[in-house]
């Protein structure tokens, strides 16, 4: 069985994860992974499934946006390619958490300084809704963190770019971010 990878984007409404599933199973799909989430009113969502040799993709698309076009939602599919998958190095699952005033740069900022430690950002979650007030706009990154990088250059290099930005910059592994948040 070879794997697909299908995105889904538009207007929220409830029945969209109902409707994508549904067509799927009905081709003889697979589930593998999904990841949704709603930003403000938009849906945006991600399936991976694997279907049987026989199913053209093109008629599979077809079947979603029949049942997906009418409400305005978009759908992309394409083939989940097995060669060439990044590989990630031996790392440590981080936590970094932001709080600050809102304004143009910040997750370029941030992330630019991940980038430059090689550091990969597994999920990222940003929400700016506080204008000045920084306890209303917060951003945490689930990172994994190479076990090549020296930790104490990388914390450093993180607060100073905090202090670039006006943020509050915490890192935590993530085993105690999960203990602490678990309460």
């Amino acid at each position: 069985m070879k794997k697909i990878i299908v995105s889904v984007l538009g207007h929220d409404r409830p029945g969209i994860i109902a409707t994508v599933s549904g067509v799927l199973f009905e081709n003889g799909c697979n589930m593998e992974d999904v990841s949704q989430t709603i930003l403000q009113t938009e849906f945006a969502g991600i399936f991976i499934a694997s279907h049987p040799d026989s199913l053209k993709q093109d008629d599979l698309l077809g079947r979603l946006r029949e049942k997906l076009g009418p409400t305005g939602l978009s759908v992309l599919l394409r083939d989940m390619e097995e060669a060439g998958i990044w590989e990630s190095p031996p790392s440590e699952p981080f936590v970094i958490t932001t709080l600050g005033p809102d304004r143009p740069g910040l997750v370029a900022g941030v992330t630019e300084l991940l980038a430059r430690f090689g550091v990969n950002i597994s999920n990222l979650k940003a929400v700016f809704r506080g204008g000045d007030d920084p306890q209303a706009n917060t951003m945490i990154y689930e990172v994994d963190i190479p076990a090549t990088v020296d930790q104490n250059l990388f914390r450093e290099a993180l607060r100073g770019r905090g202090i670039e930005l006006g943020l509050d910059i915490s890192l935590q592994h993530r085993e105690i971010f999960e203990a602490i948040h678990r309460v």
